[in-house]
């Protein structure tokens, strides 16, 4: 079944051509969720959600450009509606930091750890992040969308890069006292 036809059957409220759309896009929206909340289980739950407004939404699919860039935007604009009606997403202080760079000896870090980290973030930090630095959003687009100003936008960013920068480097002590523990540990048996 052409992807026209699916489209046109869920328009319809096909529950078969739904659940085959559903099995088509859910690896890729389902990344974006991970990407955008704080563990697995809310990345399914947001994923389920995304999947709801699509259904839901199907019918205002006009065929005019990319399906999976409609529903990727919706999969974002989903998530982060949730993470606005559940915290306020701005800081008290717009005073930017310089921005703190994570040096290039940390790259040996695992994407699994690093987007564990990212998880770990608050809200507002990490929403910030995820829009910046992996989905290359500008700090006026996150501010309308968050509803924050430019200023804000540059803080959170600021800050998330320093928390995941000490996060990294507490990783990178604590192997490294791990293994001079074994070496020692080695040395002495």
């Amino acid at each position: 079944m052409s992807l026209e036809e699916l489209i046109r059957d869920c328009k319809k409220g096909n529950r078969k051509a739904q659940e085959q759309l559903y099995r088509k896009y859910s690896r890729i929206l389902f990344g974006i969720c991970l990407k955008y909340s704080r563990n697995k289980t809310e990345a399914e739950d947001n994923l389920h959600d995304s999947f709801m407004v699509i259904f839901e939404k199907i019918g205002q699919f006009k065929s005019k450009g990319s399906f999976e860039g409609w529903i990727k935007r919706i999969t974002v604009n989903t998530v982060l509606q949730k993470y606005r009606k559940e915290e306020y997403m701005s800081v008290v202080s717009e005073n930017t930091e310089e921005e703190t760079e994570v040096d290039m000896i940390y790259a040996d870090l695992s994407l699994d750890v690093l987007l564990g980290y990212i998880q770990e973030l608050p809200n507002k930090y990490r929403l910030t992040f995820t829009m910046y630095v992996l989905d290359g959003y500008t700090h006026k687009e996150i501010g309308e969308i968050l509803g924050t100003s430019v200023g804000t936008s540059k803080s959170n960013l600021a800050r998330a890069r320093t928390i995941l920068k000490e996060k990294i480097e507490t990783t990178k002590n604590k192997a490294i006292i791990g293994l001079l523990i074994f070496f020692i540990f080695e040395v002495c048996t």
